[in-house]
């Protein structure tokens, strides 16, 4: 049986010193980073852990492996960082993928989806409530920007019974 839950997650940290990342901006929103010779734009958030969220056309044929890694390592990250990459699939839609820091690829992230939808609604790429497709499935998020709170809706179900 699936049943849905819903998390209030909290407010967005948007402060780049308290994300916390490297910028000259009191926001680090829709700015340059490079690695590997490769210019990559970022949008920082925090959801009590860093995110560096960037949106790209194509994030299936980005090496997370590699890229993931080195961003994860940057020098603008102080406490290093979770890395989204997020395809805008329509203003309700998107797709990600996630290098969670210390971790690798991970199949989902609530507080990466969180900060991706926050990150896109400060580059006005979608509304503020947005399906969040990850490689485990979907989830859907929303951020009041009212009360200034990310809600995190997803499917609740059992996967085993263990004993120990």
């Amino acid at each position: 049986v699936t049943k849905a839950i819903r998390v209030d997650m909290g407010e967005p940290i948007l402060t780049a010193a308290e994300v916390p990342v490297v910028s000259k901006n009191e926001q680090s929103v829709d700015e340059e980073i490079v690695v590997d010779n490769e210019k990559y734009r970022m949008t920082c958030v925090s959801m009590g852990n860093p995110h560096a969220v960037i949106f790209s056309e194509e994030i299936n044929g980005i090496s997370l492996e590699e890229t993931g890694r080195e961003l994860e390592f940057h020098p603008r990250f102080p406490e290093r960082a979770n890395i989204e990459f997020c395809h805008v699939t329509a203003r309700d839609r998107m797709e990600i993928r996630v290098w969670e820091r210390g971790v690798g690829e991970t199949l989902a992230c609530g507080t990466g989806a969180c900060a991706a939808v926050v990150a896109s609604v400060l580059n006005d790429l979608t509304d503020e409530e947005v399906i969040v497709k990850l490689l485990g499935g979907e989830l859907s998020v929303r951020w009041d920007r009212k009360v200034n709170h990310v809600f995190l809706e997803g499917p609740a179900v059992k996967v085993f019974d263990g004993v120990l």
